[in-house]
């Protein structure tokens, strides 16, 4: 791991945003992910990061643990696995210049992505499931949880592309939260074994994020205090503002 002297509190500020993510907007981890690719190995960083994520996972479902859709998960999980694959894959052919970058235009990308659909296009394809619609809400399914899976596993990035399955299926905000937290608590703990067997994730960087994670603990509770005073349409503008700000720099 890297002399981290000169950059210790802008890491302390990115766990303070994983935990702030994983109980409020979510898109605010796009910026944790962006500072650990800047100040470690982007390779590496990917590992380095998980534990915290799960850490933020754990404390996002004790609090939303109740409000899950778990028909809109079980719908997701079977092809976020194969998007999981991929990613593994992904990591295992690419060095670290280009990891790098794949991390800031998967983040862009998404972006694009949420802005495009915004106005609730196909808010139908991935609603509950009728008669009229089963095709199209498992083909939505199928697209949303391979990106899903490859962007978590590539970039710890699977965020924002969660953020635009959720809200265009129209569930409210508990429910949104509920529904992310078992998502990524699931997806993350997952992702484990994939990233000690890429050497992503080693004893030292399970040490170096033991002291990480009183800021992760903190930053949730703040979320959990801002999430009861924000309103629908600044969740949804702010998590789209930070993610677009987490990309740029990677692409630099």
């Amino acid at each position: 791991m890297p002399d981290v002297a000169g950059t210790a509190w802008l890491l302390v500020a990115a766990a303070l945003l994983v935990g702030f993510a994983k109980t409020s907007i979510g898109g605010a981890a796009s910026i944790s992910v962006a500072v650990f690719a800047a100040v470690l190995p982007s390779r590496e960083s990917t590992g380095t990061l998980l534990p915290l994520l799960l850490v933020g996972d754990v404390m996002a479902v004790l609090i939303y643990r109740r409000h899950a859709n778990w028909g809109l998960l079980l719908r997701l999980l079977p092809w976020v696995a194969a998007g999981t694959v991929l990613g593994a894959v992904f990591i295992s052919r690419v060095d670290d210049a280009v990891m790098r970058r794949v991390i800031g235009v998967v983040l862009l990308v998404l972006v694009v992505v949420q802005l495009v659909t915004r106005g609730g296009r196909l808010q139908g394809a991935v609603g509950a499931p009728t008669a009229g619609r089963r095709r199209s809400t498992r083909r939505a399914a199928a697209a949303v949880g391979v990106i899903a899976g490859f962007a978590t596993m590539v970039a710890n990035a699977a965020g924002p592309v969660m953020t635009l399955y959720l809200l265009m299926a129209g569930l409210p905000m508990l429910e949104f939260l509920g529904t992310a937290a078992w998502f990524f608590l699931i997806v993350n703990a997952v992702k484990v074994p994939f990233s000690v067997g890429l050497g992503l994730l080693d004893t030292q960087a399970l040490l170096f994020d033991l002291w990480l994670v009183p800021a992760v603990v903190a930053g949730a509770v703040v979320g959990r205090y801002v999430i009861r005073r924000t309103k629908q349409k600044q969740f949804e503008w702010a998590a789209l503002l930070l993610t677009a700000v987490a990309a740029v720099p990677l692409l630099l």
